[in-house]
Formats: C-alpha cells, structure tokens, sequence
C-alpha cells in the first residue's frame, strides 16, 4: 500500500467472537483494512475514533434493542455514513428494507469472510457491491411496474453502477459530470413517479436488478 491511508471501518456487534471474527479478517485483508472501533451498541459508531470510519459494519439486531435497528441505519445515513447491514437474518424484505433506508449492502452472517471483506473495501470506494443473499433477495422481488427509461438513461446507469466516481462515468461516456447528475436524477425521478423510490445508489442497483436493466454478476 506504501503510503496509502488504509480502510478505516467500525464494527457493531453485541457477540464478542462475532467482533473478534471480523477485526481478525478485515486486518487481514489486502488492501488492509483498520478497524479504529468495536462495540454492542451504536454509541462506538458515534464517539471517536468510530466517528471517523469510513465504513459502518452493523448487526441489524442487537441484544439492547427491541426491535431490528432500522433508527441506527436511518440516523448513521442520514449523517453520510457508509453502512454494511451484516446479519443473521435471511429476510428478502428485511434486506430491501435496509436498502431503502441507505444501507451500501447487506450481508449475512453465513455469507463470511470473502464476501464482507469485499463489501467494506466496496463500501469505502463508492462503489455497490451485490453478495449472493441480496442478489436473491431482490430477483426474488421482480418488480412489473417499472419505468420507461431511454437507452442513454440506462447507458449511465450502468456505467455509474461499475465506477467509484460520476466524473469517471463522464470521461468513459464522453459528456459531463452535470449531464452525468441529469440523467440519474431523471431516473430518480421516473422511479418515484411509479412509487418506488431510489435515493441512493444501492437502492438503485436494487431497482435496476429487479427491472432486469443489469445482472448481479456484472457488479
């Protein structure tokens, strides 16, 4: 890595071995990744050095909550934070749920060491990342009312789903950023006119999956 700055994420888990499992292979991973935080509750997401991180691994049920914690993934998005739902649960609907409110991808549990190591390295560039539970989950929810998207709108889409920045999407494209920002935000648009909407990028891969607009494996 030389002097590159490694993945700095935080780890949410009230199982002890759970937290230990995880900080031994996200050290282990190349590139490395650092884990600045680990703890039962949220709170170690929200005080240094958790409040840094650049990923959030959260367990969706923890021991001092009542209820799965959807409020924790709302107020850790809606404060930019990048969240991997990582869990025992094989819920298609709890996972879509998870997308809606701005998780970057969910995961279970069983799907171990491959696959988180590779959500968190995904987290932390921008970039969506589809494990198989998820990929399940979504083409098990196919969608009929699905919006009339022009083939550019989906050209970039698709672009924008395979690249960490939409300056990257312009420069592959051959128009602007601005132009870039225009036709997702149509998309948005058109998908919210059919009530289902998609405000953030992981909510759209979801919706383009169903839509059949882009295969899971192309990610």
């Amino acid at each position: 890595m030389g002097t590159e700055k490694p993945i700095t994420a935080v780890v949410i888990d009230d199982h002890p071995a759970i937290l230990a499992g995880v900080e031994g292979w996200l050290a282990a991973a190349d590139p490395p990744i650092q884990v600045v935080a680990t703890g039962s509750t949220i709170k170690a997401a929200w005080v240094p050095p958790g409040d840094s991180a650049q990923v959030v691994v959260l367990d969706l049920r923890l021991s001092t909550e009542r209820s799965l914690a959807y409020g924790d993934l709302r107020r850790l998005v809606n404060a930019g934070r990048r969240v991997i739902v990582y869990t025992m649960l094989e819920d298609e609907q709890v996972a879509l749920n998870c997308l809606d409110l701005g998780a970057v991808t969910f995961l279970t549990k069983t799907e171990g060491k491959e696959h988180l190591v590779a959500a968190t390295i995904a987290a932390a560039e921008h970039r969506p990342y589809m494990p198989p539970a998820l990929a399940g989950a979504i083409a098990a929810n196919a969608r009929s009312d699905q919006p009339r998207l022009s083939s550019r709108e989906q050209e970039v889409l698709a672009e924008w789903f395979q690249s960490e920045s939409k300056q990257m999407v312009a420069e592959r494209i051959g128009i602007t950023v601005r132009t870039v920002n225009t036709y997702l935000d149509r998309v948005r648009i058109k998908y919210a006119n059919v009530g289902r909407p998609a405000s953030t990028k992981a909510a759209l891969v979801a919706r383009a999956i169903q839509d059949g607009l882009i295969e899971a494996d192309e990610l």
